[in-house]
């Protein structure tokens, strides 16, 4: 999942900010993030019939800590702890529920780091 997170942060960086990428010792601003949980089955529906549940839909949640800085004064630019992402889906398809949490969380980095400029 990490590296998930990491490249659809980085396309996202460069495509929708347009910003460049650059070695950390040479940026003007760093992006900087770890995944604090990751829960994958959370049910969301359930189905009753005959005397069992089907689970209908499940959930993917994704609590990240993001923070932007700016290298040349040290300063954040903008900083989320505990950021929490869902994404709903239709077992058995995980794969879904990863995609719309990690179009979620790129969305939530964009807006905030276009806040601050």
């Amino acid at each position: 999942m990490t590296t998930e997170v990491a490249n659809a942060v980085h396309e996202a960086i460069e495509s929708r900010l347009g910003l460049r990428p650059a070695g950390e010792a040479t940026a003007d601003a760093v992006v900087r993030g770890r995944i604090a949980r990751y829960d994958a089955d959370l049910p969301l529906a359930v189905q009753t019939g005959t005397g069992e549940a089907n689970v209908t839909r499940r959930q993917i949640q994704l609590t990240v800590d993001i923070t932007i800085l700016n290298q040349r004064d040290g300063k954040t630019l903008w900083q989320r702890q505990g950021l929490t992402i869902t994404g709903d889906y239709q077992p058995p398809q995980e794969a879904d529920g990863r995609k719309t949490a990690l179009q979620k969380l790129v969305t939530e980095i964009v807006d905030g780091a276009q806040s601050q400029w």
